[in-house]
């Protein structure tokens, strides 16, 4: 049983951020957006840790103090800023880089829909910064990443999903935002 939900809960947040991408002028990312999430290393901890009201990786973070799904996931996957970490020989340490507003953008598309699949009924326009609010300063993310994907956020929970897509489009667009 656990197999089939979590099958359909993945399957049900990958079409949705899908759909978001198309919105937002990304198709390409949209069709090729969590595919790892069907790898053995990532599915069956996901059905061993399934819940159905929050990420398996969480699940799995608390019975074995870390999940192996999340690095598996995170380091194939670019809309995470997880992933975007480096080795500065400046500063002699790993720090958060910038991420490319393409990738921001899928970022932004996916919160919504995990908000959507998660919250179900529950879910508002702003649900999703909510929760980016709620959890900020708390993760290594560059600033301007966070203040891009914050934006994007906010657009969407003062005026709604046609002009949040809007306004990513336009970010895309705009060749002098990097």
């Amino acid at each position: 049983m656990k197999f089939w939900k979590h099958f359909c809960t993945i399957t049900r947040h990958r079409h949705l951020v899908m759909l978001h991408c198309f919105r937002a002028g990304i198709p390409r990312q949209g069709l090729l957006h969590d595919l790892s999430k069907y790898s053995p290393a990532e599915f069956y901890a996901g059905i061993r840790y399934y819940q159905g009201t929050r990420s398996p990786n969480e699940g799995e973070r608390e019975a074995v103090g870390y999940s192996a799904a999340w690095m598996h996931h995170k380091g194939r996957n670019r809309h995470h800023f997880e992933y975007w970490t480096d080795y500065i020989p400046k500063e002699h340490k790993m720090m958060p880089v910038r991420m490319p507003k393409r990738f921001v953008a899928e970022m932004f598309c996916d919160r919504m829909a995990a908000s959507k699949v998660y919250m179900g009924k529950k879910y508002t326009q702003r649900a999703p910064l909510d929760y980016f609010l709620s959890v900020k300063g708390k993760r290594v993310i560059h600033p301007e990443t966070s203040d891009l994907v914050e934006h994007f956020l906010t657009v969407l929970a003062e005026s709604g999903e046609d002009a949040a897509f809007a306004e990513v489009r336009r970010v895309l667009a705009d060749k002098s935002i990097p």
